[in-house]
């Protein structure tokens, strides 16, 4: 059912423990599961079920995301540059948690030739903790895409610098050797 407010879903919603509400505009930005968290629900999601760093985490991540959906209008018209200084940051760190988001399944091995990741609960909470509060803002999003922990973001970030640092060198050494053919 796409439509949330049509009474047969949302009735049957309310007696459910949790929902999972899978995004088309998510799925267009390329991130798999395209599940949507501002629509998808639990009710585990509270400090006695899953502990108060989960909840605080969690609630921050959904806050951080709310944000930065009401933003998105004001981003279209008038582009980032109208942002307030925290509401960048709020943006950009928005962007990560979207895809850091994206998770390489087991079950899905043979269709997107990437194989699947297990992280423990443990390292998800502080993965996304070490985001919320800042710690990776010096990232580019890109590496945030299809990793297990933050310690596989980590490691791309740095593949990603290596690889730069060798197109850069690569292009130094081109241009040297032009201006050595051209003297």
């Amino acid at each position: 059912a796409d439509d949330l407010t049509d009474p047969a879903p949302a009735n049957t919603f309310a007696h459910l423990d949790a929902t999972t509400v899978l995004s088309r505009a998510i799925s267009e930005m390329g991130i798999y599961p395209a599940v949507d968290p501002l629509d998808s629900t639990s009710r585990a999601l509270n400090r006695q079920v899953v502990g108060d760093e989960h909840y605080e985490t969690a609630t921050k991540v959904q806050e951080i995301l709310q944000r930065y959906k009401d933003l998105r209008d004001i981003i279209a018209i008038l582009g980032m540059d109208e942002l307030s200084d925290e509401d960048k940051v709020t943006v950009r760190r928005a962007r990560k948690i979207q895809q850091f988001l994206s998770q390489p399944f087991f079950v899905a091995e043979q269709f997107t030739g990437m194989p699947g990741k297990f992280v423990p609960l443990k390292e998800t909470v502080r993965s996304f903790k070490e985001i919320i509060e800042g710690r990776h803002d010096d990232l580019p999003e890109q590496v945030f895409k299809y990793q297990g922990g933050i310690d596989e973001v980590l490691a791309a970030a740095r593949a990603l610098q290596a690889a730069k640092a060798t197109e850069t060198v690569e292009a130094a050494e081109a241009a040297a050797e032009t201006t050595a053919v051209k003297a």
